[in-house]
């Protein structure tokens, strides 16, 4: 049994380190998923020296709103949203929804408790010029 915990551990890591992944090949051996130790993957990185343009993190911190009504965060003015997050806090509290905006220059979250009329919402969203 330990020895397929490591197993698991040791694919885990490699699956959550940046750089490292596992090669498709073309062919046959494409549908057995086998890996040819040869075979390399390369990827173009768009960041340039200086990291993502314009990056930032903008939160809306935590605030007890009624149960599904949405918080939404704005990146500035210029830039596009390219990721975010929500966070629905408190005991019974559940994550309704965690998305971006319809025009993409933020991000939208709402949640909900089960034994209360309101629930802990904060919204995150990253932001860069793109």
């Amino acid at each position: 049994m330990r020895g397929r915990l490591v197993i698991a551990a040791a694919a885990l890591t490699m699956a959550l380190t940046p750089g490292a992944a596992w090669a498709a090949q073309d062919g046959d051996d494409r549908t057995t998923g086998s890996h040819r130790p040869e075979t390399s993957v390369s990827r173009e990185d768009p960041r340039t020296d200086e990291g993502v343009p314009g990056y930032e993190l903008v939160t809306l911190p935590n605030k007890n709103v009624p149960n599904f009504q949405r918080r939404t965060v704005y990146c500035p003015e210029g830039k596009k949203a390219i990721g975010g997050g929500a966070e629905a806090r408190g005991n019974d509290a559940i994550l309704v929804g965690s998305f971006p905006t319809d025009d993409g220059r933020g991000w939208i979250g709402l949640g909900r408790q089960t034994t209360t009329d309101n629930v802990g919402i904060s919204v995150f969203v990253i932001c860069a010029y793109v």
